[in-house]
C-alpha cells in the first residue's frame, strides 16, 4: 500500500520550553556525559539492534561514543549495548523524569497543548481514514501521561504504563484521574501480549526498549493489535550537527538514545511483525538544534551581542528551513503508524 506522508509543523514557542537546553548547556552536557559513561561501561554492541547484522567499525565519533551504521538496514547503533544495568541506572536511580515534567499546571497544560495534542489528533484522523471508529488505545512508556491525557481529551479511550513511579504519580495528580499504571522494566511486554487494545502507542519510547524485541513480538503476537504508533529517533542531520558541536548538549544522540532509526530500519522492523507502514509525519528539530549550537557557541565566546544579532535574522527561517530537511526525509523525528497487514 502506499505511504500517506506529511511534512512539517511549526516550531511556534517549542524554544520556551526547551530553555533549558540553551540557558544551561553545561548542564544538559554533563547530564548525557554522565549517561555516556554508564553505556560505555556495558558490553561491545556485536550485531544490530533491528535486523541483527553483525557490525564492523563505527562510522563516526559523537561526544566520546562511536556510532555504527549498519549496512543491512541503516540502523545506527552506539557500539555498546543498552542492557537492564543501563536502564535501571538511568530511568530508575537518576530520575530520568525530572528532564520531562512540568513543574506547574499552567507548564503541563502549555506542554500537552503544543506537542501532544498534534499527534493524538494525527492519530484520530490517521484512524479515520482507516475507517475505524472503536479505538482502544495502550501508551507504553506514557511518562507523566501528556500523550494519554490529549487522547481522553479528544473522546479515545486510552490508558497508559510507565516504569518511573514519580512519573505515574505525577501525571494522575494532573490528570485529576488515574490514568497511568506503574510498571517494572519488563511488565510492558505482558501487558502488550495480554491487552484488548486494538492500537499500541509508543511516542519517544522504541528507542528506549531493553528488550525491544520482546515488546515487538508481543505486538505481533496479540491478534488484538491492529495499529501501532510510534514517534523516533532518526539519524539525521541533527546527529551530523551533534558530531561537530562537542561542547554543546547532544539531546539526539546522548543520553539514553543508545541507537537511531533510519527509513530503512523501521520498514525492516515493521515487515518482521507482519505491519507495513501506512502513516508517516516528519518534523524534526534539526535547525533548531543548529541554531543552539550556533548561539551557544557564540555566548561562550563572549560574542552575545552577534548572537542577538544572528538570532533576530535566522529564528523567523527556521520552519521553511526545517521544513526541506523534513521533506528530504533525512530529519531528526519520524512519526509513523503501522498497520497489520
Amino acid at each position: 500500500m502506499a505511504v500517506e506522508k506529511r511534512f512539517g509543523k511549526p516550531f511556534g514557542d517549542l524554544n520556551s520550553m526547551k530553555k533549558n537546553f540553551f540557558e544551561n548547556n553545561d548542564g544538559m552536557l554533563q547530564m548525557a556525559d554522565e549517561m555516556a559513561s554508564v553505556l560505555s561501561r556495558q558490553p561491545r554492541r556485536t550485531q544490530c539492534k533491528i535486523c541483527k547484522t553483525k557490525l564492523a567499525e563505527p562510522l563516526f565519533t559523537s561526544h566520546k561514543l562511536g556510532y555504527i551504521l549498519c549496512p543491512t538496514c541503516g540502523h545506527l547503533n552506539s557500539e555498546f549495548e543498552d542492557t537492564d544495568e543501563f536502564a535501571s541506572r538511568v530511568y530508575v536511580e537518576d530520575d530520568y523524569s525530572r528532564n520531562y515534567s512540568a513543574a506547574d499546571r499552567e507548564g503541563y497544560e502549555k506542554r500537552l497543548h503544543t506537542i501532544y495534542t498534534p499527534k493524538a489528533e494525527f492519530l484520530r484522523e490517521s484512524l479515520q481514514k482507516e475507517g475505524v471508529n472503536e479505538v482502544k488505545i495502550l501508551d507504553i512508556g506514557a511518562g507523566c501521561g501528556y500523550f494519554v491525557a490529549a487522547l481522553r481529551r479528544l473522546g479515545m479511550d486510552a490508558n497508559g504504563v510507565e516504569l518511573s513511579e514519580n512519573q505515574v504519580n505525577y501525571g494522575n495528580e494532573m490528570a485529576g484521574e488515574q490514568i497511568l499504571t506503574h510498571v517494572g522494566l519488563t511488565d510492558s511486554i505482558d501487558y502488550i501480549r495480554k491487552t484488548d487494545a486494538n492500537v499500541i502507542s509508543a511516542i519517544g519510547v522504541l528507542e528506549h526498549l531493553i528488550h525491544l524485541d520482546e515488546n515487538l513480538a508481543a505486538v505481533r503476537d496479540n491478534s488484538n493489535i491492529r495499529y501501532l504508533y510510534a514517534s523516533v529517533p532518526m539519524f539525521s542531520f541533527s546527529t551530523v550537527f551533534e558530531a561537530a558541536n562537542q561542547q554543546c548538549y547532544n539531546r539526539h544522540t546522548g543520553g539514553t538514545h543508545t541507537h537511531l532509526f533510519s527509513n530503512e530500519s523501521i520498514a525492516y522492523m515493521a515487515d518482521r511483525i507482519g505491519f507495513e507502514i501506512a502513516y508517516e509525519w516528519r518534523f524534526g528539530s534539526d535547525f533548531n538544534d543548529l541554531y543552539r549550537f550556533l548561539t551557544v557557541m557564540l555566548a561562550k565566546n563572549g560574542d552575545q551581542e552577534l548572537a542577538t544579532y544572528f538570532s533576530e535574522r535566522f529564528v523567523p527561517l527556521l520552519d521553511k528551513l526545517q521544513l526541506v530537511a523534513d521533506e528530504s526525509e533525512f530529519s531528526s523525528e519520524l512519526h509513523f503508524i503501522l498497520k497489520r497487514k
